[in-house]
């Protein structure tokens, strides 16, 4: 699967908060500061994950990346578990 410039911005994004939250720690700011920071950056990796298996099941489903002839509901079997063992 290739990875387009959406995903990479958003690791690129994500990348700067954690920076940011590293600084945060440095300076020694509240922890609740600290904390909300690192839910924002959690939520973003999340969304970033439904993204690229969202992309891939579409791109499985069109043909274009199922060579093992999988069904669509095995598809989106491996998807649905996939998102699971990401939480």
């Amino acid at each position: 699967m290739e990875y387009d410039q959406q995903v990479r911005n958003r690791l690129k994004r994500i990348d700067g908060q954690i920076q940011g939250i590293l600084r945060m720690m440095d300076e020694g700011k509240d922890c609740k500061q600290v904390i909300t920071q690192l839910s924002a950056a959690r939520s973003a990796i999340d969304r970033t994950i439904g993204l690229v298996v969202s992309t891939n099941l579409v791109h499985c489903i069109q043909g274009e990346g199922n060579t093992d002839d999988k069904t669509h509901e095995e598809l989106i079997q491996e998807a649905v578990n996939l998102l699971v063992k990401s939480r």
